[in-house]
């Protein structure tokens, strides 16, 4: 009987420090605690700006289950890991982030769920050391999230996870060029276990989130997730115009009935701004809804453009949403040789 392969991939952006340490925790586990599984160890760049690449292609050179994925300029956080998790040839692919807060330790744990038949297992955070206003302002992330999704989000999890092929088959289906990772989960994931941990701090010493790049994860999650708030929106729209259009034709009969009660001009004006008030109201709603068809209906375009393999094969990585190397685009030279 052949031995099952887990493959790790690791999506990263600057995470020189913990590069060295990612792979001695990692070969660790296996050596110690998983004997009976092959591995691959794969390290997904982003376009790093620090050592990062260099620290990957020095492990690379000394040990062929290293591998990476170099992109050709940085895609964001949701599309490398979306992406991250198709490269992979394993019976299973296990995702953790390159700066080690979440710890490579608990992979044991996800590989026995998974073997007891769950096809994804998932880390889910007991604690972290964000701050107070960031721990509330998750809770009120995800209780919006539980009154309005159509599926619920699993709440504290990053992808840190270990998901049968089954599964990253399914991902590899989806077309939609940044695809919210939380929500693919929620609507696509069979059998979901879940592994409570703490969440260490990370090697680099803060965080690439910043406030802003929190508020575009949480909009994009609550825009992924449901259309109930651009339905109130469309339905309240609606319920406004009726009510302004109400009140345009109460004046203008009131101002036949009662001639005198408005000064000159001002009737005429009155309905005018309630009755195209009314108007603009219901049309943005109607264009609310062309808005929410128009998501469904993405321009299919690569995911992202992968400027080097290493130890990898591109065939064996490439999805129908990862673009061909950059040293293959006509005219183009590989950035990260730079």
């Amino acid at each position: 009987m052949s031995r099952k392969t887990v493959s790790v991939v690791v999506p990263s952006f600057n995470e020189e420090r913990s590069v060295q340490l990612m792979y001695d925790r990692l070969t660790t586990v296996f050596r110690e605690e998983l004997p009976a599984y092959d591995y691959e160890i794969i390290f997904v760049d982003d376009f790093s700006t620090d050592g990062t690449r260099a620290e990957i292609r020095r492990l690379a050179a000394v040990d062929a289950k290293v591998k990476a994925v170099f992109n050709a300029r940085n895609f964001g956080f949701h599309r490398n890991v979306f992406s991250a998790l198709t490269y992979g040839s394993g019976d299973a692919t296990f995702m953790l982030f390159g700066d080690l807060q979440d710890p490579p330790e608990n992979l044991p744990q996800f590989v026995k769920a998974w073997e007891a038949g769950s096809q994804v297992v998932v880390g889910q955070r007991r604690s972290s050391d964000e701050g107070f206003v960031m721990t509330m302002l998750r809770r009120i992330y995800y209780t919006v999230i539980r009154w309005t999704a159509e599926t619920a989000q699993i709440p504290r999890f990053t992808g840190y996870g270990l998901y049968d092929r089954a599964f990253v088959h399914i991902l590899e289906q989806i077309g939609d060029v940044q695809p919210f990772f939380k929500t693919v989960v929620a609507e696509y994931g069979l059998n979901v276990a879940i592994v409570p941990y703490d969440q260490g701090k990370s090697v680099r010493g803060r965080s690439n989130f910043n406030f802003l790049k929190n508020y575009d994860f949480a909009m994009q999650g609550i825009t992924s997730s449901t259309k109930l708030l651009m339905r109130f929106a469309t339905l309240l729209a609606a319920v406004i115009a009726l009510v302004c259009l109400g009140f345009a034709i109460f004046v203008f009969f009131n101002k036949l009935f009662n001639w005198e009660t408005y000064p000159a001009g001002e009737a005429s004006t009155t309905v005018g701004i309630f009755f195209l008030g009314a108007v603009q109201l219901f049309f943005i709603g109607v264009l609310g809804e062309y808005i929410l068809s128009i998501n469904g209906r993405i321009t299919a375009k690569p995911r992202v453009v992968v400027g080097e393999w290493v130890n990898l094969a591109p065939a064996a990585g490439s999805g129908p949403n990862v673009g061909p190397s950059a040293r293959d685009l006509p005219g183009d030279t590989n950035e990260n040789d730079a």
